[in-house]
């Protein structure tokens, strides 16, 4: 029963951890927003220690499973806990799935505000260069790249 408490303390901790990450990419959209990019790198470093432990929890978590008899290829964790009927380690793996899921739809919103103001700012270059009225061609990786033509007229 020793895997089922450690089980139940991890779980209980990427509940609290996965709040606090909401509240930072709250907090990153927020920055984005107003382009602090001070803020942003502190946020970043905060966001990072809180993966690193979160991923650790996430193998701790597994080898609690394991010592419980789950073996993972016969399928998903929430499958075997659920199946040994313990209900609320379930509501538990349950919460902390449903907010995980959160911080990543967070996430990918400020992905978005991201690349957006990455593509002003690249706009912005290309008006500072005088290549803004210039044609666009896009590479492997789908960004855009300015078609520059130019003639030689001649050469010493």
């Amino acid at each position: 029963m020793a895997a089922i408490d450690e089980l139940k303390r991890y779980l209980t901790e990427d509940l609290r951890q996965l709040e606090a990450l909401e509240a930072l990419l709250r907090q990153e959209k927020e920055r984005l927003r107003q382009s602090d990019v001070r803020e942003l790198q502190a946020l970043t470093q905060q966001k990072n220690t809180l993966l690193d432990a979160f991923r650790e929890r996430a193998r701790l978590k597994i080898q609690a499973l394991v010592a419980m008899g789950y073996r993972p290829e016969r399928g998903a964790p929430s499958r075997f806990i659920q199946a040994a009927g313990l209900t609320e380690l379930h509501r538990l793996w349950h919460q902390a799935d449903t907010q995980l899921r959160r911080c990543q739809r967070a996430n990918q919103e400020n992905g978005r505000v991201l690349s957006h103001l990455q593509k002003r700012l690249a706009r912005l270059t290309d008006i500072f260069r005088g290549g803004a009225g210039q044609q666009k061609l896009y590479g492997a990786k789908g960004e855009q790249t300015s078609m520059t033509s130019r003639s030689i007229l001649a050469s010493a």
